[in-house]
């Protein structure tokens, strides 16, 4: 047996070219646009199925909001009720003096910022500074005759 003399045992396949008029017009059963569009197109399988089990948004978990904005430095949450426990009547509130009275924990030898929230009953007058305050908090505070700057 010769070179010359070997025969394929199955015809060769040649690819059915599409888009040449007839029946099937405009994207000619390709879809639209895309890599799989292109004429010479031949992904690989194999990486096919790796791109498919790709997550399309990478650092988007559940909460967006937290995993796109994780930089951002959140206030640490005091109750009015904390403060009645930890101040006398007068006293000036701020985050400073919460973290010497040991409401609130210092963060990297800094007090942190804080937030004070509405929850429980305040009777003592306080001055609340440099923090942030909610709208039911404020009225608590000064209906005792208290102050927030």
């Amino acid at each position: 047996m010769q070179l010359h003399e070997l025969k394929p045992s199955t015809p060769r396949q040649t690819a059915k070219r599409i888009g040449r008029g007839g029946k099937r017009g405009k994207t000619s059963g390709k879809g639209h646009k895309g890599q799989a569009a292109r004429a010479g197109n031949s992904t690989r399988p194999e990486m096919r199925e790796f791109i498919k089990k790709l997550p399309k948004l990478r650092g988007h978990g559940k909460n967006r909001a937290r995993t796109v904005n994780s930089e951002r430095i959140l206030p640490v949450v005091v109750n009015v009720s904390a403060l009645e426990s930890a101040f006398e009547a007068g006293a000036t509130v701020t985050p400073k003096t919460m973290v010497l009275a040991g409401v609130v924990e210092s963060v990297k030898r800094r007090a942190p910022k804080v937030k004070i929230l509405g929850n429980g009953n305040i009777t003592k007058k306080l001055v609340v500074e440099d923090c942030q305050v909610s709208q039911s908090a404020k009225e608590k505070i000064e209906a005792t005759g208290g102050s927030v700057k």
